[in-house]
């Protein structure tokens, strides 16, 4: 007769293989049920307001907060797109809805995401809970027996709220309970992280009846961007360490032969040859740090986003005011570049604009990351133009961000940047 251990033997998965697979689900399974909270007890609030609005328009109140009310809805619903690409497959998300309430009405994304957000607030949300409590719960009941004997007499026992223990064999009941706590866990979490994120993958994301041939039009030229994006700046580094560094290495070589041939007959002159090459060699070391510094900025490791934002606005020749509010450290490719299009933008208010003040704002909300650069400079920039702009556009690009200009002539500038934050 084959056992289940034979079987598995067999099968080259040993128990441990199987302890440590069924470990790693219900850890990320926890994982993913707790990290809906947030936008499960947003999604309730959100009901709430929405249901508020419904009943206070029959006197024409709720009208007037209606268009408040889906813009919430729509940017939640962009949030809880993020969380499960993160535990997941990408949803992608359909077209914006219109936030006009006789529009909205009609709009099937709109009703998609109102559908939803009563799952997540309902369902969601109790999921969410089960999946931060019951790893109390099993941490709390299974170690019992350890405390039980300093816990006031009359204290309640379990974690459910029933039952005390005076003796020995009550506290080892409630460690049994502890131990129903981790079986639940190891059992039925999986099954509930993806009954939790199901309403989310199906209705958040493109519809049937919507086109997708424009978003893959669009992600094909995102791929094209980022590749012309790379190109470009290994050819601009490549172009700084031959123009720059290189001579200097090739003239540092040159005069310490000169100056080997020359220690013999003529030492004061091989001295001097050595102070030139000496410097030759700290110029070029000076120049490879600039170049090593244009791949990634070490500032952001040191200081994140918000530290180097505000060294580039105190290096920068017209006065700079400096607004970040990113609670949360982004994708490093995401945060240099952030870095880079402030730079830049910074550098072409400086030498184009004629601006007297410039005002950099950096704000991360829903999963993406807002930049807005602003100066009171005579405008006229053209998105189109110039290489600086153009370099910019292709480093968001390369992000699926995008970047809005607008500069009538006679000022002011605004240039407005949109990044994903994980990417």
């Amino acid at each position: 007769m084959t056992t289940h251990q034979d079987t598995t033997a067999a099968e080259g998965v040993s128990p441990k293989d199987v302890v440590v697979r069924a470990l790693s689900a219900a850890g990320t399974a926890i994982g993913q049920l707790a990290s809906g909270l947030s936008t499960a007890l947003l999604a309730l609030l959100v009901l709430l307001w929405a249901a508020v609005a419904a009943v206070t328009s029959l006197v024409g109140v709720g009208l007037l907060v209606a268009p408040v009310v889906l813009r919430a809805l729509h940017s939640l619903a962009g949030k809880e797109r993020t969380r499960l690409a993160r535990w997941g497959p990408e949803v992608v998300a359909p077209e914006p809805p219109p936030t006009r309430l006789r529009l909205a009405l009609v709009d099937p994304t709109i009703r998609r995401e109102l559908r939803w957000l009563v799952r997540h607030a309902t369902l969601g949300l109790l999921l969410a809970l089960l999946g931060v409590l019951l790893p109390i719960f099993a941490v709390r009941d299974t170690a019992f027996p350890l405390y039980w004997r300093f816990a006031p007499t009359d204290a309640t026992a379990t974690s459910i709220g029933f039952g005390t223990a005076h003796s020995w064999p009550d506290a080892l009941a409630v460690s049994l309970l502890g131990l129903s706590w981790i079986i639940i866990i190891f059992g039925l979490a999986p099954g509930m992280a993806r009954l939790q994120s199901r309403p989310g993958q199906q209705l958040l994301a493109a519809g049937p009846d919507v086109d997708l041939s424009l978003r893959v039009a669009e992600l094909t030229a995102t791929r094209a961007a980022a590749l012309d994006a790379h190109a470009v700046e290994l050819r601009r580094i490549e172009r700084s360490l031959h123009d720059g560094t290189q001579n200097r290495i090739v003239s540092v070589t040159v005069l310490l032969g000169a100056a080997r041939r020359m220690v013999a007959r003529d030492p004061a002159g091989a001295d001097e040859l050595l102070e030139r090459a000496q410097s030759a060699a700290e110029q070029a070391l000076a120049e490879l740090r600039t170049v090593s510094r244009s791949i990634l900025p070490p500032v952001l490791d040191d200081r994140g986003l918000a530290g180097a934002l505000s060294g580039l606005a105190a290096e920068s020749a017209v006065p700079c005011t400096i607004d970040v509010d990113v609670p949360e450290r982004c994708a490093a490719a995401v945060e240099a570049t952030a870095y880079f299009v402030v730079a830049e933008a910074l550098t072409n208010i400086a030498k184009h604009s004629g601006a007297h003040n410039a005002t950099v704002t950096a704000l991360s909300r829903g999963g993406r990351l807002r930049l807005r650069v602003e100066d009171d400079g005579r405008g006229g920039a053209d998105e189109d133009g110039g290489s600086g702009l153009t370099g910019i556009r292709r480093r968001i690009a390369a992000l699926d961000g995008s970047l809005t200009l607008a500069s009538p002539p006679g000022g002011p500038t605004t240039l407005e940047v949109d990044l994903p934050c994980g990417s």
